[in-house]
């Protein structure tokens, strides 16, 4: 169960704050072996990986345009609504982050701007294994589609009857997926980073996964594919002052720690009675969940801290750098103001993490294992490339042409410095 830590001192935040190590150097010979089979071998290696790690034969590794489009007619009539709802409030927060055209004259007759442009063809992996994670299609689907991209390729893995859940298919059909193939674990990253009969090889990869979705991540990202960001086990933190509510705090808790038995829970209080109650009402909502002993595992990991104040309970959370953070405390967006690392914050008591993690419209794609310092989560920017225009006119450039000759010869580069001379003497000598 859940330890509590009263009191700790700065200089212990760091191991308290100690991620559950993901080891993945052990992988390194299998994720190589089935980066290099999939290359060489293409579909073939492909289809006998899917038979070795899914335990499922299938001849062909595309499903078909109409199996998809039929997808909702096998789910009920509440699940259908909710994901367009979802659907409807993702597409209505991605699409208001599109950029207008920058476009300025820096000095007179230098002209510079800069646009936004679609990555052409990208790779969704969407997890099938202990749970179908349709919500994830809409989370990185959606905003590709807005982006622009043209192609959006899905690979998910077959269940033993060697189908994708009717619910993915779904969520790809309403969200401009193009092609999607029933391949999953480190072969698809393989299939989608080098292309394979089948599957077209993409620019950029999306996703979460298990240990070897990741290092396979990793390893092909080393090669020159993009990725989204670091990915690890999930996580969230909640920062709770006496007006928190012990019972939303443990739901949120298990909320994250029904994910897998390395993800990681943390609550920050400055209540040492939030503290115990909230540790009580783990137990009891605990053994109301399916996934028992998924949460067991993962409250293993974490720990509950009480802290003198909420100014030193923000350092903490900013020391930790959660995926998730929910502040539960009185003046929740006055104290919002001071994080400055965190992938997404959920402020109030009413604003459950799942509620992001689904559709209130945010992404849920996040940067997990620290990375908050240095990451965003997935936005429509993460499917665009940013280019960057100039145009000099020759007024502009006898203005300019002076301070690159200057900077130019100052780095001994003359030949930087003579594409300008060449130019201004050609229109002294058209003035002349």
């Amino acid at each position: 169960m859940m330890k509590i830590v009263k009191n700790p001192p700065p200089s212990s935040w760091e191991q308290l704050t100690k991620r559950p190590a993901l080891d993945t150097a052990f992988l390194e010979g299998t994720i190589n072996n089935i980066l290099s089979r999939v290359r060489n071998g293409g579909d073939q290696a492909v289809i006998q990986f899917t038979k070795q790690f899914d335990k499922v034969e299938i001849s062909n590794l595309e499903i078909p345009l109409e199996t998809i489009k039929s997808a909702g007619d096998q789910l009920d009539d509440e699940l259908k609504p909710a994901i367009q709802t979802a659907a409807a409030n993702i597409r209505k927060f991605h699409a208001a982050q599109a950029n207008g055209l920058l476009d300025m004259e820096t000095s007179p007759g230098v002209q510079c701007w800069r646009r936004s442009v679609p990555i052409e063809k990208v790779g969704i992996y969407i997890p099938g294994g202990t749970a179908p994670l349709f919500s994830t299609v809409l989370m990185l689907a959606i905003p590709a589609n807005e982006a622009g991209c043209k192609e959006i390729i899905l690979c998910s893995p077959p269940g033993t009857d060697g189908h994708i859940h009717p619910a993915i298919l779904y969520a790809a059909n309403i969200t401009g997926v193009t092609r999607v193939f029933r391949v999953g674990g480190a072969q698809a990253i393989a299939a989608m980073a080098y292309g394979t009969e089948s599957v077209p090889k993409v620019y950029k990869i999306f996703g979460p996964g298990n240990q070897y979705v990741t290092a396979a991540k990793q390893k092909v990202s080393q090669e020159g594919i993009a990725i989204d960001m670091p990915a690890g086990p999930s996580e969230v933190a909640v920062l709770a002052d006496e007006t928190a509510r012990p019972d939303f705090i443990a739901a949120d808790l298990l909320s994250q720690a029904e994910h897998g038995p390395d993800s990681q829970v943390v609550l920050v209080t400055t209540s040492e009675t939030i503290a115990s109650e909230t540790a009580s009402e783990l137990r009891k909502q605990l053994s109301r969940l399916p996934r028992v002993q998924v949460a067991i595992k993962a409250l293993e990991n974490s720990l509950a801290v009480v802290v003198p104040d909420l100014e030193t309970g923000v350092d903490f959370i900013n020391a930790y750098a959660p995926e998730h953070l929910i502040i539960a405390c009185k003046d929740d967006e006055i104290v919002s103001e001071r994080i400055i690392n965190s992938g997404s914050v959920f402020l109030g008591n009413y604003t459950p993490e799942s509620a992001g993690d689904y559709a209130s419209g945010t992404n849920h794609t996040l940067p997990t294992n620290g990375a908050a310092r240095a990451y965003s989560g997935v936005s429509l920017e993460s499917f665009q490339k940013k280019i960057t225009y100039q145009k000099i006119s020759a007024e502009g450039l006898v203005n300019l042409g002076p301070v690159v000759e200057t900077m130019a010869a100052a780095e001994l580069l003359e030949a930087h410095k003579n594409a300008v001379t060449i130019r201004l003497n050609a229109i002294k000598s058209t003035i002349s």
